[in-house]
């Protein structure tokens, strides 16, 4: 699959008739909301884990030396905590181009923090993407992660920023953290 996703994505739900959506962020989305919003809650999906594991080519790397920004793995039992936009259809223009390197938007059930239950859309970068790029030692996700610089900044920001957003809404991410650890002390 090319890893640019934003014709597919558009193809891949109708939004005819519907007023709003539910939206999880993981990542990026959980701190830099560019987008309008009706709605937002601290929100988890179930079966999922947060990994660097994706390539960006076009925000936090350049196609020669490509940052590291985070998908979700299917792991049964997994947590992911995140926030939750209910947004209208129409926000998806912008953020199908914003996630167009290799994200597809997938349907999923969000839990709110009350209990309460919603089926919401997610965008994933799954393994059949080009610019998915896998496990590695956390260590070396670190080392890449403070080489890149893209467009939208360096590759640390983004790693320190969402650090500090799971953070904030009570997310023991050891994934992250680990990778944010090794960074510090090596960078």
């Amino acid at each position: 699959m090319s890893t640019n996703t934003i014709e597919h994505n558009r193809r891949r739900q109708d939004f005819s008739g519907v007023e709003s959506i539910w939206l999880f962020g993981y990542g990026s989305l959980i701190y830099k909301v560019d987008f309008p919003f009706l709605e937002k809650h601290p929100a988890s999906i179930n079966g999922w884990a947060r990994r660097f594991w994706q390539g960006s080519h076009d925000h936090r790397g350049t196609p020669d030396a490509p940052g590291r920004v985070v998908t979700l793995i299917e792991q049964p039992g997994a947590i992911c905590k995140g926030m939750a936009f209910r947004v209208s259809p129409n926000v998806f223009e912008h953020l199908d181009v914003r996630e167009k390197n290799g994200y597809l938007r997938f349907s999923t059930t969000l839990t709110f923090e009350s209990g309460n239950h919603a089926e919401g859309l997610v965008y994933i970068a799954t393994e059949d993407n080009e610019a998915f790029l896998g496990h590695a030692p956390d260590a070396d996700i670190a080392r890449q992660i403070a080489q890149a610089v893209g467009p939208s900044g360096p590759n640390s920001e983004y790693l320190f920023r969402l650090a500090e957003s799971l953070r904030t809404l009570g997310d023991e991410c050891t994934h992250t953290f680990a990778i944010e650890a090794a960074l510090k002390k090596n960078g």
